[in-house]
């Protein structure tokens, strides 16, 4: 009997060449830019509540978290002027440039709002401020989503439809997690709340992603990154269950904040090291091409595994010159 062919690349070499950013600071800017996004909301609704505390603590965070994670990008890149360099064109169709105009619209709303809380002065202007740091902080906490699944990187180009789902959830879970841990528990419903939408959102988008990308999915699975995945939901599975059962309780309340905290971080870095697992091994980005070219020599139009959108057209990733792009 002829065994079964197994895959292999020329000279077992990469088909892509894996991206070059460092794991801490750009799934460490995944998380804090999250973070930031989903805080500013979470300070909105906290102060239209009338819950003070829970408001001006996301607020503080909200811009503590942004800081971060903007030196954590700046660190990445190299030097403070290439960032601002992105600032020099605004091109709608590329999700880089687009991110980079909402942080820079972003910060300034965040930073007015806490000012204003933490002197007192402006109430009015700080309120304005405030409902304009939610709405941008909401595209804050998913377009660093887009932006990974824009690239070749199949783990996370194939899973384009659900990314931003789990950056969203992800991000509103840390920023409850935040709440319950700063907030007295009286303050603390709208966190709870929080926490339970972005569970379910975080958890249904994984399943999702594991389901749908067929053999794709392996590096979500398997591996560091499946470890790092693994953990972070069954700890925001009981962070969240901790802060529903005893929501009166300040030291359990505390206790889940901070799981829920560290759960966001792991699922970050969960999803940034599937990326780059599925960028050095070539199986998965030679397999599910082949697979689409075999379906439409059928005439099928459906669907192959770790397809993301049916007959897409094979040849269509390319390796770019300084990193992973699509054309």
């Amino acid at each position: 009997m002829v065994p079964k062919a197994e895959f292999t690349s020329y000279y077992g070499k990469p088909v892509l060449n894996p991206p070059v950013w460092k794991p801490l600071d750009i799934a460490g800017y995944f998380f804090l830019g999250g973070l930031a996004g989903a805080s500013s909301a979470l300070a909105a609704g906290a102060s239209w509540t009338g819950r003070p505390v829970l408001a001006r603590n996301a607020e503080v965070a909200a811009v503590g978290a942004l800081g971060l994670s903007m030196a954590a990008l700046i660190h990445d890149l190299g030097r403070p002027a290439r960032f601002v360099n992105m600032l020099r064109v605004a091109k709608p169709t590329s999700p880089m440039s687009v991110g980079s105009w909402l942080l820079a619209a972003y910060g300034p709303m965040a930073g007015a709002t806490a000012l204003s809380t933490l002197t007192g002065r402006l109430p009015r202007l700080g309120r304005a401020t405030g409902t304009a740091a939610a709405a941008l902080g909401s595209a804050v906490t998913t377009y660093t989503a887009v932006l990974i699944a824009d690239t070749a990187v199949p783990a996370w180009h194939e899973a384009h439809r659900e990314l931003p789902f789990l950056f969203a959830g992800s991000a509103a879970a840390a920023a409850a997690g935040l709440g319950l841990l700063t907030a007295p528990s009286a303050e603390t419903r709208p966190a709870r709340v929080l926490a339970l939408t972005g569970t379910a959102a975080e958890l249904t988008a994984t399943a999702l992603i594991r389901r749908r990308l067929g053999m794709v999915a392996a590096p979500y699975r398997t591996g560091r990154p499946g470890r790092l995945l693994h953990t972070a939901e069954a700890l925001t599975l009981a962070a969240t269950a901790t802060a529903l059962l005893a929501p009166r309780n300040r030291p359990l309340n505390a206790l889940a904040g901070a799981a829920l905290l560290t759960a966001s971080a792991l699922t970050r870095f969960g999803v940034f090291h599937a990326g780059l697992a599925s960028a050095r091994d070539p199986k998965y980005t030679v397999q599910p091409q082949r697979e689409r070219l075999e379906a439409r020599r059928r005439g099928a139009v459906v669907p192959g595994p770790g397809s993301a959108g049916g007959a897409a057209e094979v040849g269509q990733e390319a390796v770019g010159g300084g990193g992973v792009e699509r054309r």
